[in-house]
């Protein structure tokens, strides 16, 4: 009886271990993902939805698991009370990434938001983008990596936003690694690269309060949009990357040197690397 039930003991240690071990290897699988932001899809005469289907087709091709935008996908908040072209262009939009064949996860950008409509109008504000993309701000998981996107696109994090990130962040290990989203950044260095001032709203007004919510985990890395300029940033192990811009320039060219492009991050055990790509659109003259 005993030595049955030692035997028993050693199959029981030997298939857990060989769990722990598949647990682990998936938490160490190598994947890629794309970061496209600034899209600013818009009807003028630009290209522009040509413009993200070829950016789409392009990271596909390279075989990222999912495609994560930075914000600004719409010029929504431009339009005063033209709701009709508000709603054109999101569903539009929103049938590109229906038929894109790949998971997409959506960033909120300031010039996604809707004000022609009352503020208690479901679709004021945020409220559209929710409508035909996402939440505002959300998390998942990919691989043993967590994903944060937040809504930085009123400039600050508000209460509200601030209770569920608490809440998120409690559900996680200490050791997971982390990449969150943003539309307006937590550090850019926008104008003291083009103006040569320090500005305020080179960040979202309360960027510190909410960096510091990641001091007991292993947040790696802040993706960043809102500038169209291509940055990195690294300070206190936690490396900043403003992805540059799927249009540019606004679909006109480039912008200060940077091209339309997105970012591909490879993510490899609790490790990561990235690189810009230019996608090959050509502004149409």
């Amino acid at each position: 009886m005993i030595k049955k039930t030692l035997l028993l003991f050693a199959l029981a240690f030997i298939v857990s271990n060989v769990v722990l071990a598949s647990n682990s290897d998936k938490k160490k699988e190598k994947f890629s993902f794309a970061f496209l932001t600034d899209i600013h899809l818009n009807k003028g005469d630009n290209n522009c939805f040509d413009g993200i289907e070829k950016a789409i087709q392009s990271a596909k091709s390279k075989k990222v698991d999912f495609i994560l935008t930075g914000g600004d996908n719409v010029d929504i908040d431009v339009l005063g009370k033209d709701g009709e072209t508000a709603h054109e262009l999101y569903g539009r939009y929103a049938m590109i990434i229906e038929n894109a064949g790949i998971d997409y996860h959506a960033t909120l950008g300031n010039h996604d938001r809707y004000f022609g409509c009352k503020k208690s109008d479901p679709l004021y504000n945020e409220g559209m983008f929710e409508k035909y993309l996402s939440k505002s701000y959300y998390s998942y998981n990919h691989k043993g990596w967590h994903f944060i996107v937040l809504n930085t696109a009123n400039s600050v994090v508000d209460e509200k936003q601030k209770q569920w990130l608490a809440e998120d962040l409690a559900e996680v290990d200490a050791k997971t690694p982390i990449i969150v989203s943003v539309h307006v950044p937590f550090l850019s260095v926008y104008y003291p690269a083009l103006e040569g001032v320090y500005k305020s709203n080179d960040t979202f007004s309360n960027f510190k309060e909410i960096w510091d919510m990641f001091k007991e985990h292993n947040l790696k890395l802040v993706l960043q949009g809102h500038q169209h300029l291509y940055e990195e940033i690294k300070t206190l192990d936690v490396q900043f990357i403003t992805g540059g811009a799927v249009c540019a320039s606004w679909w006109g060219g480039d912008y200060h040197g940077t091209e339309e492009g997105y970012l591909i991050v490879e993510c490899n055990g609790d490790n990561f690397s990235w690189e810009y790509v230019d996608y090959g659109w050509e502004v149409k003259r």
